[in-house]
């Protein structure tokens, strides 16, 4: 079965207003690719695809998530078996008709396929899998926001998690043994799959295999709140791939650490970087991830964004301070609020003349903790326009909603940008949005994004914990010379122009050559 999926702007509760959309020859270029075109299988909890069935009828639309939009290039230059989790219903009656393998056609105007194998999954195992296990103890526990003197707890539901992510982590592993016979080399992806790698070892796979974690790494005591059969389970089985990738140089080393602190066995060498056990050794690397500019800048001038931007022009402030974000409590959207409450605290005379914008993708609902934030950010919200809010201004526009093509508008109006994340991986929304503004606007850039560690020079940083610090960031920013705001802005975009999505991935498999073509393990 051949499907082309397109993308849907209208957000994914309406899965009928979508659009198929090609880009012109070039844009996906293979160029910064490797010359040799390759058999790759990839492996993520959430596929390039997902099925659906709206008024009777089959639909696909593109998977959501930074990992698909980045690995897309991959699909152009090689030969891929994409490995995933069903996660839909109709995932699985997808998969059970095809045996698990479906062939697909990506949409970008050229034709490229790839194969599909959806992996079935016992639904209350894949349920404590992902929203018990990875979330919320594995990434909260990666992005620091356990509140240790009373959460998490170690319980008999934690257990019966630990043993359903186990689980999963095997049927996958499985599925990509079957499908890996063939290929070059095997890419699995972040941190529901920590697992995967060891157990792919153990069922006799030699085929050179990396896994890429997407979210920040923390030091070894961030560790000590999982018992110690977990913690050594999710390390070794990380360290059965021959190349373990990060986001960040801060995470490489906070993961040698983790190995040297739990792995008695092992022997972490901080200069190459490697970490050797007795059955062989992976290297650790990092490799920013990023976007695929020319692409992003074609979607950017789609219809459906133009008359978004059309409606949000009809009522922008003299200046608009813009933050695009998911409802997750690692994105630190309160302590943004309060920032911005000191900001006009300080600086009556803009008042009225600047809002704040809050895009806010609603994330992982059902989850009690996320669900719990959403409620903080309203009342933070709230507060803040109780307190400041005069006859036709409010000083905090506020909209929980999925709407991509309000966020692309928003991108090209802003005058600030505001990224305030407690910590993340990379953020994505710090190059793309800078990518195609039109307004020189200034970045205002938490310390612990990784995005710090490439554009954090062309920034004004901040300590995401410091209200009154970011308050006057965001004073700076609007009162920032027209000079120096292009100059930032313009560091800003040809950065991410000469380190685009393709490099990140060359760099990969570049690395993965080099190491294997060494010895492998």
């Amino acid at each position: 079965m051949a499907i082309r999926v397109g993308w849907n702007l209208a957000g994914k509760a309406d899965a009928r207003r979508r659009f198929t959309f090609s880009f012109p020859a070039g844009v996906v270029r293979s160029d910064a690719m490797p010359a040799s075109r390759r058999r790759l299988v990839v492996v993520s909890n959430r596929g390039p695809i997902e099925y659906d069935r709206v008024d009777g009828r089959r639909t696909a639309r593109r998977g959501g998530g930074g990992l698909v939009t980045a690995l897309s290039g991959l699909i152009a230059s090689h030969d891929v078996t994409w490995v995933a989790a069903a996660l839909s219903d109709e995932d699985v009656v997808v998969a059970q008709e095809h045996a698990g393998t479906v062939a697909a056609e990506e949409t970008d105007g050229a034709g490229h396929r790839f194969r599909l194998r959806l992996v079935e999954v016992e639904a209350a195992d894949y349920d404590r899998y992902y929203n018990v296990f990875a979330n919320p103890l594995l990434w909260f526990i990666q992005h620091g926001l356990w509140n240790r003197p009373y959460t998490p707890e170690m319980t008999a539901a934690t257990r019966a998690a630990w043993e359903s992510y186990r689980r999963v982590n095997e049927v996958i592993a499985a599925a990509v043994a079957a499908e890996s016979a063939d290929s070059d080399a095997v890419l699995v992806h972040d941190y529901q799959l920590y697992l995967v790698p060891r157990m792919l070892r153990d069922l006799g796979l030699r085929t050179p295999l990396s896994h890429f974690t997407h979210i920040p790494w923390p030091g070894p005591d961030a560790w000590r709140v999982l018992t110690a059969d977990m913690r050594l389970g999710l390390l070794r089985g990380l360290l059965g791939a021959d190349v373990v990738g990060f986001q960040t140089a801060r995470s490489v080393r906070a993961f040698l650490a983790t190995a040297e602190e739990y792995l008695p066995e092992a022997f972490v060498d901080h200069v190459r970087p490697r970490v050797t056990l007795r059955d062989g050794a992976a290297s650790v690397r990092s490799y920013p991830i990023s976007i695929d500019p020319a692409a992003f800048e074609l979607l950017a001038a789609h219809p459906a964004v133009a008359a978004a931007a059309e409606r949000l022009t009809a009522d922008l402030p003299e200046r608009l301070v813009l933050r695009v974000d998911r409802t997750d409590p690692s994105k630190n959207v309160v302590r943004g609020f309060r920032a911005f409450a000191r900001f006009l605290a300080r600086h009556p005379e803009w008042h009225g003349r600047v809002r704040l914008l809050a895009l806010l993708d609603p994330s992982r609902l059902k989850i009690p903790e996320y669900a719990e934030y959403v409620g903080a950010i309203q009342r933070a919200a709230r507060e803040v326009n109780d307190q400041f809010a005069d006859p036709g201004w409010t000083p905090i526009d506020l909209r929980v909603s999925d709407d991509f093509a309000l966020a692309l508008a928003a991108y090209k109006h802003y005058d600030v940008l505001l990224v305030n994340a407690i910590v993340d991986g990379m953020n994505l929304i710090a190059k793309e949005a800078p990518l195609v503004n039109e307004r020189d606007g200034v970045l205002v850039l938490s310390e612990n994004a990784g995005a710090h560690e490439e554009i954090g020079g062309h920034a004004l940083s901040i300590n995401p914990f410091d209200l009154e610090g970011t308050a006057d960031a965001i004073a700076a920013a609007l009162a920032m010379p027209d000079d120096e705001r292009r100059r930032r802005a313009e560091g800003i975009r040809t950065h991410v122009r000469a380190h685009d999505v393709r490099a990140w991935i060359a760099a990969q498999l570049a690395d993965l050559d080099s190491i294997v073509g060494a010895g492998g393990r």
